[in-house]
């Protein structure tokens, strides 16, 4: 994954280059800590170096620095990167959207708004789809939308209850592809146990949109005493994953048939409102949940570690994936942490219910290779590191660019 381009820098470049221009006055300050007695190397060149631990919290603290800086959109037209999930997706939301719309409901940016009326607390959330292409391995744009709305409202604490369907087609469109579609959101709003109510259809000139968009909004009943959200972490929780990740985004990757690769890989969309209730069944004092969906599961934990301000370590050796996902990823350069799941999710439980919450997972179909897969914890707060199977660590930041475009 890149980290940034000359041209359009990222936070990364902006804390290392300020890194670089303060190395001088620090080596300065600690050259004047001789005379106290303090000790530390020097390079071949006679410049004061400090020792390596304090180097590195040094680059992580400027990190740290630069990603609270108030964002801010460099772009001047709208690029494919902004709809990636990933860091300027983020930069989008905050900079545009989160301060125009600024409100105590909307700040907490979770999956779904989680409302008051009358005593009563409901989730209310709304998503669109542009998955390209319409029909793929395990699913299509119809199931896609209905399981996308209801694991959003799910993951929320809420139950799934009613959804809108919105539809824009563009001139030309077989109407046996839209039966087709409209035959996948009815089965599987069936099997989710909810119900479509509402919607509305529109034409546009044929090249102006690719076949058919489809935008949905749910609403759920939040009956639990839960209180969910990535803000809750807390240091010592443990992590889980409730399975294997990234097979959605491989293979809407593999099903454009624009990469001569072959791989017995489906996509993993299914509905977690049935999982989520026996987690809150079993765990009720869930803290965090988010389903995997744009940019994977290294956007969630960025994500948990930024609302949250904690630190996030991660074991790539625990984290689940399909020997057909990493192979293609390998072939693709893409690290499979950042690659879309629609049926996966992301849980921050205590570290005295974890076992307890893997085992239940384990006892649901779409959980039953549910995972350990790190821990929150005090140290260099805002910060996701990954340990790797070679035994060191490194920063694991939100995606950068585009690596796989119209995933959902």
């Amino acid at each position: 994954m890149t980290t940034g381009h000359q041209d359009n820098p990222t936070w990364v470049d902006e804390a290392l280059r300020e890194h670089d221009e303060h190395e001088r006055l620090e080596m300065d300050a600690a050259a004047a800590s001789d005379a106290s007695g303090a000790s530390a190397a020097s390079d071949p060149a006679g410049r004061r170096q400090l020792p390596l631990a304090d180097r590195e919290q040094q680059v992580l603290d400027r990190i740290d620095r630069a990603r609270r800086r108030r964002p801010r959109v460099r772009e001047e037209r709208i690029t494919m990167s902004h709809g990636a999930g990933g860091k300027a997706t983020q930069t989008l939301i905050e900079a545009v959207f989160l301060d125009a719309f600024r409100n105590p409901l909307l700040e907490p940016l979770e999956d779904a708004a989680q409302l008051t009326i009358n005593g009563s607390r409901l989730a209310l959330t709304t998503d669109s789809y542009v998955v390209k292409p319409l029909f793929f391995p395990g699913g299509d744009i119809g199931d896609l939308a209905v399981n996308g709305t209801v694991n959003d409202l799910s993951v929320s604490g809420a139950t799934p209850l009613f959804l809108s369907a919105g539809f824009i087609l563009e001139e030309g469109f077989p109407v046996a592809d839209l039966n087709r579609v409209a035959e996948s959101m009815r089965d599987a709003a069936a099997a989710a146990g909810v119900r479509i109510v509402t919607g509305d259809t529109k034409v546009v000139e044929r090249g102006k949109a690719d076949g058919c968009y489809i935008n949905t909004a749910g609403v759920g009943l939040i009956e639990r005493d839960v209180h969910i959200g990535v803000a809750g972490a807390q240091p010592g929780d443990v992590i889980i994953v409730s399975g294997p990740i990234g097979d959605h985004g491989i293979t809407i990757m593999l099903a454009r048939g624009e990469l001569d690769i072959e791989a017995d890989i489906e996509s993993d969309t299914a509905p977690l409102n049935g999982l989520v209730s026996d987690l809150l069944d079993a765990v009720p004092n869930v803290r965090a949940m988010r389903d995997a969906t744009r940019g994977g599961v290294a956007t969630i934990l960025n994500e948990i570690a930024k609302a949250a301000n904690v630190g996030v370590l991660v074991s790539e050796d625990d984290i689940p994936v399909r020997a057909e996902v990493r192979g293609a990823s390998e072939l693709l350069g893409i690290d499979p942490m950042y690659v879309a799941c629609e049926g996966r999710l992301v849980a921050v439980v205590p570290a005295e219910t974890a076992d307890r919450a893997v085992e239940v997972m384990r006892g649901h179909p779409l959980g039953r290779e549910a995972a350990v897969i790190g821990r929150v914890r005090g140290e260099q707060p805002g910060i996701v590191q990954l340990k790797t199977a070679f035994g060191g660590t490194r920063i694991v930041d939100l995606l950068v660019g585009d690596p796989l475009p119209r995933i959902c």
